[in-house]
């Protein structure tokens, strides 16, 4: 295996030339860009890792609290409560009969 170690000089100059050929005027905006995707990148895993480490070192009484019973009444759900009274079939075949 001919690459085992980090690049060296002759590499980088011949990544650099491809990337000056490939983006010319560019390549400050690509920099620019690439930098900003991978500061925002690490923002992201860094943030996951905070909640996962909060999850995991809570403990369940700091993240509940106790439910008031006038919250817990609202909470229930509401009775059923049967429809009006059924429309005649009479009713019906008029409505039908007009149209």
């Amino acid at each position: 295996m001919p690459f085992l170690g980090s690049p060296g000089w002759p590499e980088l100059l011949i990544v650099g030339i491809i990337a000056l050929l490939l983006f010319g005027k560019r390549l400050p905006e690509v920099a620019r860009s690439l930098g900003k995707g991978l500061v925002e990148f690490k923002r992201g895993i860094a943030g996951v890792e905070d909640e996962v480490r909060n999850a995991a070192y809570s403990s369940p009484e700091t993240t509940s609290r106790p439910v008031p019973e006038e919250e817990m009444a609202e909470m229930t759900a509401p009775k059923f409560e049967p429809p009006a009274a059924p429309v005649e079939e009479s009713e019906t075949e008029t409505e039908k009969q007009d149209v």
